[in-house]
């Protein structure tokens, strides 16, 4: 996927430390000292522009957030909804998600959220799909026991993918549901794809997943 380049996202980035961690590998094992209050903490993989992950925080003031996003271009925009909205509870992260484990350790995440991953359908390039078996052992390695990923999706074959590859994995599944639109799940907040895809009338897949602790 393709983004609008601008050149002045990393001098905005690096205005904003105390929202975007400037140095989040000497957080590792720390989390907790980061934010104002000791909570739970949950992360979005693939933060994009915000949406999701600043409502979430907003919604769940006894809860930490982290949203992780590669792209300087992209994560500025949900930078400007934290300078606006000002949420004790949110930090942002310009990292690659394939080196989780260099920015957290084991117990340091309760919950990962998974929204509208890229697809990656060539066979060819499985190893990057964010539910293929190495991500799901890196969540593992930054989870508590027990810890949880909540996924959503529009693709049907990223979602029938996903779903056999937390199976071979070894996770319970939770919570699936194959039209969550259409569904009697309560509290659902879009992401900025969700309402792009759904206003098409496209389906949106949604399941939960565990880690066992005697996997």
């Amino acid at each position: 996927m393709r983004f609008r380049n601008k050149p002045w996202a990393k001098d905005k980035i690096e205005q904003y430390p105390q929202y975007i961690v400037p140095n989040p590998e000497q957080c590792r094992g720390k989390w907790k000292e980061a934010f104002e209050r000791v909570q739970p903490l949950h992360i979005e993989v693939g933060t994009g522009k915000g949406r999701f992950i600043t409502e979430m925080a907003k919604a769940n003031p006894d809860i930490n957030y982290i949203g992780i996003e590669l792209f300087q271009s992209v994560i500025v925009a949900a930078l400007d909804r934290l300078i606006e909205a000002e949420l004790p509870n949110l930090k942002l992260l310009n990292v690659n998600a394939s080196d989780l484990g260099k920015y957290f350790a084991k117990n340091d995440v309760d919950r990962v959220y998974l929204n509208f991953s890229d697809p990656w359908p060539k066979t060819r390039h499985e190893k990057r799909r964010l539910t293929y078996k190495d991500f799901l052992k890196l969540y593992e390695d930054i989870l508590v026991d027990g810890g949880e990923i909540h996924f959503k999706t529009d693709n049907q074959g990223l979602f029938e993918y996903s779903l056999k590859s937390f199976s071979q994995y070894g996770l319970l599944l939770t919570f699936i549901s194959l039209d969550l639109h259409k569904s009697d799940f309560e509290g659902n907040i879009m992401t900025e794809y969700e309402q792009k895809f759904s206003e098409k009338g496209n389906r949106i897949y949604r399941s939960e997943v565990k880690y066992q602790n005697e996997k």
